[in-house]
């Protein structure tokens, strides 16, 4: 087994809650604050590892918050310690959703690192993308109702998803800006260890070259009420499925 390939896809599991995006509809409730999810990354059965994501209050602004860590048996060969956070207006008059002010991302992966962020000035209609590692940073122009892939995730849940429909929204990531389709597959009813939940199950249509980049086919499941809660999350692998499954949370 390569154990280096099978945690970089566990990775893309966990970083992947916070790329589900969609583009402006009807909405369905306005996001929860605070609120916290706390998931078990499994392969094969097995635990490989642990991600947690989080809204908070912070002053005038909400701040949410990704992570995710590597088990100890599977950090002997390769360690992940992943953090990324993203910084909203607290209210927004045109959206459920304050548009993103800042977007950090801190990234290991055995011996891959990253060290990024990007300020969003939306009435100039610019971004600045800061590259701490190469020591980089660069202006780019942003489009209307643009947001980062946490931001991003957290707007879809506030949407009305009907079964059938896809959806777009405009997202900047990886020094560009991308139109990322989400398909709306299912209903489904599933038992997790939290109890039974009836779900949406969708599929995001993946383009962005950064570290939100996955080969295989992604489904998520959300809980099919105005909370749409991402309880599961489930992706093929070279030997297997990596399932990401709610374990804790409050909201």
């Amino acid at each position: 087994m390569d154990f280096k390939k099978f945690l970089k896809r566990c990775g893309i599991v966990v970083l992947m809650f916070i790329f589900m995006v969609v583009t402006l509809n009807l909405g369905a409730a306005s996001i929860s604050v605070p609120e916290k999810f706390v998931y078990d990354l499994r392969w094969m059965g097995v635990k490989a590892g642990k991600a947690c994501l989080e809204v908070r209050n912070e002053k005038d602004k909400i701040k949410i918050v990704s992570s995710a860590h590597s088990a100890d048996w599977v950090s002997v060969f390769y360690t992940v310690d992943d953090r990324i956070e993203s910084t909203l207006f607290k209210e927004f008059p045109v959206l459920r959703v304050g548009q993103p002010l800042k977007y950090s991302v801190k990234i290991r992966e055995g011996r891959h690192r990253r060290n990024k962020e990007v300020l969003f000035d939306h009435e100039k209609r610019k971004a600045t993308h800061v590259d701490h590692i190469k020591n980089e940073t660069k202006e780019y122009n942003l489009p209307s109702y643009v947001f980062d892939p946490i931001s991003g995730f957290y707007y879809i849940r506030t949407l009305k998803l009907s079964v059938g429909e896809s959806a777009f929204v405009k997202i900047f990531d990886s020094k560009k800006v991308w139109n990322v389709e989400v398909q709306v597959l299912r209903k489904e009813k599933v038992t997790l260890p939290m109890g039974t939940f009836d779900t949406v199950v969708v599929k995001p249509l993946m383009k962005s070259e950064g570290i939100f980049f996955a080969k295989g086919d992604i489904y998520i499941w959300l809980t099919d009420d105005a909370r749409h809660i991402p309880v599961k999350l489930q992706t093929k692998v070279a030997v297997g499925n990596i399932t990401a499954t709610l374990v804790e949370g409050y909201y």
